[in-house]
């Protein structure tokens, strides 16, 4: 059965930083490899008065009309992007819109009539990069559908290169793991699925009778636990080859190690021992963080 798609399609977040231009792109080809509209938005964030008076700088008026004109400069420039890396038939879906809020609660909103929403890392200059960090982080904490954050550094066209998935078992995790099929059988590329079956690391075992020669014992039933919950998923996608991993570590280190050689990396945003209102999870703020990688962030829908 074919994914059921939302009424937006995908939503871009626009700046004028070189991440954004990247995002706009990557966002453009993801939307048309789902076949669903493309949907470029600047959020205009709210002046703050001063606690004193005006400085010396344009009145509040004449500042809101130059926070629209960078709005639209910027959208028109993100839009030929998105156009310059679409098919015909694919530019004509896509659509740009100015919203006047608080960025991350606007697209927050936003992504509860979305498939996707995609954002930069980093924004443009020193206290605008603090404030897309905030913004990529508020939305993979709050947003309603999943979350692909993009670096500057982050290839829109990877080719062959794979698509892995962080899997545990957890409601997200299963989640992640359907998206990432998806997304690799749309590309024609294979699925990496890593099973980090140990939080501690490689050699802190809980105790002296947890002996590093005993992972040979544990790895066979943890690669037959990894290869259960793969299975429907294969049965579904049979075009999609899987290249299974268990290791006995920390699953971040070793998802960024298999992002070296990945288009794309997808992860829960809860594992383990996750609880809803938690903070997003120790391994994907790393890996959103730290992987050049494109990352998306899967969350289990408010309400399920």
């Amino acid at each position: 059965m074919p994914p059921q798609h939302s009424p937006l399609g995908i939503v871009a977040g626009v700046d004028s930083s070189p991440c954004s231009t990247t995002a706009v792109a990557w966002a453009a080809r993801d939307a048309e490899l789902r076949n669903v509209p493309l949907k470029l938005v600047y959020v205009v964030a709210p002046i703050v008065a001063p606690a004193g008076p005006w400085p010396e700088v344009p009145a509040p008026s004449e500042y809101i009309e130059w926070q629209d004109d960078e709005a639209h400069q910027a959208l028109e420039a993100a839009r030929k992007v998105a156009i310059g890396v679409s098919s015909p038939a694919a530019a004509e879906h896509i659509s740009t819109e100015i919203r006047h809020g608080p960025i991350v609660p606007t697209l927050v909103d936003l992504s509860g009539h979305a498939d996707l929403v995609v954002v930069g890392c980093r924004g443009e200059g020193g206290v605008s990069r603090a404030l897309l960090c905030s913004v990529s982080s508020g939305l993979v904490h709050h947003a309603h559908c999943p979350v692909a954050v993009i670096h500057a550094e982050s290839p829109v066209d990877a080719g062959t290169a794979p698509v892995v998935v962080g899997i545990d078992g957890s409601p997200a995790s299963e989640l992640a793991t359907e998206l990432a099929f998806d997304e690799a059988s749309r590309r024609g590329v294979d699925v990496v699925a890593l099973h980090a079956w140990s939080d501690m690391g490689p050699i802190d075992f809980a105790s002296v009778n947890w002996a590093p020669i005993e992972w040979a014992n544990i790895e066979v039933a943890e690669e037959e636990v990894l290869s259960e919950r793969l299975a429907g998923w294969h049965d579904r996608y049979p075009d999609v080859t899987v290249h299974k991993r268990v290791v006995c570590d920390r699953p971040a280190p070793r998802l960024l190690e298999q992002a070296q050689s990945a288009q794309l990396i997808v992860v829960g945003s809860h594992g383990r021992g996750g609880f809803p209102g938690m903070l997003l999870g120790s391994v994907s703020t790393a890996i959103v963080n730290s992987a050049l990688s494109p990352v998306i962030v899967v969350r289990i829908p408010h309400g399920a």
